[in-house]
């Protein structure tokens, strides 16, 4: 087989379609469909706090009033600055609602991070906690960048606290939980599912710019609906939302398939070992959606024989290779399934996933295992990305189905680089066997993977040209056994000047998020440059990887 046939379909479980029918609908439809199907079932729970389907749509509704009276009109970017809290659901599903496209933005991200989010997808407007309040404004003058809504953290746990009032006399500055109480009609936005974008994510995509992969409405409700007839879905279902929402891989199987489902979903502020295992004996959880970093924490905490884990159903793990043993291990506590799946942002994201088989005959340790219903998968060349490969041939991995992005936000030459004729390269190398098991061998692209963070040394290197000391310079992954890779620079400093390890490490860390942190400084008189002057950044990891070998 040179071209696959999809013989992927023969290893389907029998009660999985080979094939689906997805509603033409907008995403925020389905919320709106699980309410009218389920509106007393919980659909969010956050602390002692549970919302029902009823009340979630009642209060996404308000929000898309409140959106229209502000003057945010279809089309517009509302950015989420927000952790996993309720405010997050009915912020997305509002805007949505209201016609405008969500940009979410990780709460570590600090000022210059957040202005080139903001800056790069025009949004208007921003909803963030009131403890980043201060972060918003020192940027809001270098962007477009009209009005911010301001929400407390426990402004659902318990009883509702309005907005400071010092915080009250800024312009352009609203309470959440104020808009809410908005007694208009929520518009009536016609929207186009194929065609219109319900999300902006921001990926470094194989470059390592920060740049918007644009998702269409259409894209997610797909993705929603097959991940959510993948693992077997229903109603019933209670789903622990552990990873952060504001990551596509959160976004998707931890909230839009529940909602989808009109399934509950427990929220967490972050991923905290001894409260994700209590909560999911308190709520008994029956899905749970994370990466191997996070099953492998689970497992060594020391609360883990303290809780009653017997009501997971299936785990889901993504984002790296999830370690055979760390599978085996869960698996047994929990009594549930744990597939390994894989995805990326452009394809939001889910592509591949292991059947969910109690049995566990159908277990393929090491792989991502097979394309989702409706996904073409293939294996092309590493040098043009057009010519199939065959059995067993490693390749770079391009897929296609209706989750693959439209394109990146006003960057139509990136887009050419990755979109090839419907199919998205995705920048991994990869192969595939014979049943149609897919197989990630390595990375075409050079990010960092700390812990379950992606950190692209571009980023990193862009800041640090910006030090006066600094002539060249080569961010890598440095191979660590608990954090995967830790980011290292390698550094040619200019002619008679001088500088400290820890300065320059400071001048980076005090720009970005605490996962891109610098760990390590290296100085060196020289750095390999291929005959274009390009870092060759490959030969300096390898020289990390032999280090850690020779250990």
């Amino acid at each position: 087989m040179t071209a696959f046939d999809k013989p992927w379909l023969k290893q389907y479980p029998a009660d999985v379609p080979r094939t689906l029918s997805f509603p033409k609908a907008a995403l925020h439809e389905l919320l709106s469909k699980s309410a009218k199907a389920t509106p007393d079932r919980a659909a969010v729970v956050y602390a002692e706090k549970t919302v029902t389907y009823r009340e979630l749509d009642a209060l996404v509704g308000r929000f898309a009033a409140a959106l229209n009276n502000l003057g945010v009109a279809k089309g517009d970017r509302v950015a989420i600055y927000l952790p996993n809290i309720p405010q997050f659901v009915i912020a997305y599903y509002g805007a949505l609602r209201a016609g405008a496209v969500v940009t979410a933005i990780s709460p570590m991200h600090r000022e210059r991070e957040v202005e080139h989010q903001l800056a790069d997808s025009e949004a208007e407007t921003i909803v963030a906690l009131d403890s980043a309040l201060q972060t918003v404004e020192t940027v809001w003058q270098r962007t477009n960048l009209k009005r911010a809504i301001v929400t407390g953290l426990e402004e659902f746990a318990g009883e509702a606290q309005s907005l400071r009032g010092a915080e009250k006399r800024k312009p352009n500055v609203y309470s959440f939980q104020e808009l809410l109480a908005t007694d208009t009609e929520p518009p009536q936005v016609p929207i186009t599912p194929p065609e219109d974008l319900a999300a902006l994510q921001y990926t470094g995509g194989t470059t390592g710019t920060a740049k918007g992969a644009m998702l269409t409405h259409s894209n997610l409700v797909a993705n929603a609906v097959a991940f959510a007839a993948w693992i077997k879905g229903k109603s019933q279902d209670t789903f622990l939302a552990a990873l952060p929402l504001f990551h596509i891989y959160g976004m998707t199987t931890s909230m839009n398939v529940p909602i989808a489902l009109g399934a509950a979903m427990v929220l967490l502020p972050r991923f905290d070992p001894a409260k994700t295992l209590a909560t999911i004996q308190k709520h008994k959880a029956t899905v749970l959606c994370g990466s191997p970093i996070m099953y492998q924490t689970l497992l060594a905490s020391p609360d883990l024989t303290k809780h009653d884990l017997t009501s997971i159903r299936v785990c889901i793990s993504g984002a790296s290779p999830l370690p055979p043993e760390v599978q085996r291990r869960f698996m047994q506590v929990t009594g549930g399934f744990l597939a390994e799946g894989y995805g990326l942002t452009e394809a939001s994201p889910v592509t591949h996933c292991n059947p969910v088989d109690l049995t566990m005959k159908t277990v393929r340790v090491g792989s991502i295992g097979l394309p989702l219903p409706n996904t073409d998968a293939r294996i092309v060349d590493l040098e043009t990305g057009t010519r199939v490969l065959g059995i067993g041939e490693t390749g770079e991995l391009a897929v296609r189905g209706p989750q693959v992005m439209k394109g990146y936000w006003r960057r139509p030459e990136e887009t050419l680089q990755v979109l090839r004729g419907g199919w998205l390269l995705t920048g991994d190398i990869a192969r595939a066997d014979e049943e149609g098991y897919f197989y990630i061998t390595d990375r075409k692209k050079d990010l960092i993977k700390y812990k379950d963070y992606s950190v692209y040394p571009r980023e990193l290197e862009d800041i640090l040209y910006e030090h006066p000391s600094v002539k060249l310079c080569a961010v890598v992954g440095k191979p660590d056994a608990a954090a995967g890779e830790l980011p290292k620079a390698f550094i040619v400093l200019k002619p008679s000047v001088d500088a400290s390890e820890r300065e320059i490490a400071e001048f980076v860390n005090s720009k970005v998020a605490p996962y891109k942190a610098l760990r390590e400084v290296e100085f060196r008189q020289e750095l390999p440059v291929s005959s274009a002057g390009k870092v060759l950044r490959r030969l300096l990891h390898e020289e990390e990887i032999a280090k850690t070998i020779c250990k």
